[in-house]
């Protein structure tokens, strides 16, 4: 398995992780704050629900860890791993309502950059054999290039140019 750096430094991910969660949370998560007791305690399990490439795992991390500091997480996959259906990927022990309120927002991530993972690992298994290569452009969501990219590097495509400014 090849190393892929992560692309965004601690104050792009942070600054990241404040936009995400002021557009999904607001002011509160009203339905955690209602029916969740403030001490409760939960355990999940984030697992693959189809055959993937796992992409974004940090930055789901990095959501959980920012609604709950004390949050416990344990690995079961790697970025850039091939998942099959049912697989663990990310155990999650802590304050109920800090992994609800972070649970939406973390699962979209993941499930955004796998997609984006999963679909280049497909055509660079395609291609396999060839003299080709699976290049992504700066086509991207606005504000996710960076990591949008980086998915295709945990697919196994290569980067190509990141904006106007250069290649």
């Amino acid at each position: 398995m090849r190393k892929i750096p992560f692309p965004l430094n601690e104050k792009e991910l942070e600054t990241f992780l404040i936009a995400a969660l002021a557009e999904d949370v607001g002011t509160g998560d009203i339905t955690s704050e209602t029916v969740i007791p403030e001490t409760a305690q939960l355990c999940a399990t984030m697992v693959a629900r189809e055959p993937m490439v796992l992409s974004g795992l940090p930055v789901a991390c990095a959501i959980f860890r920012t609604c709950d500091p004390h949050v416990m997480l344990t690995a079961h996959a790697h970025e850039g791993d091939r998942l099959t259906k049912g697989a663990p990927i990310l155990r999650i022990e802590g304050n109920g309502r800090g992994l609800l309120t972070a649970e939406r927002t973390a699962l979209n991530i993941v499930q955004h950059l796998s997609g984006i993972a999963t679909l280049t690992g497909q055509y660079v298994a395609a291609i396999k054999g060839t003299d080709a290569v699976i290049l992504d452009t700066r086509k991207t969501t606005p504000l996710l290039r960076s990591m949008e990219k980086y998915a295709v590097a945990c697919g196994g495509g290569v980067n190509h140019r990141m904006g106007l400014y250069d290649a």
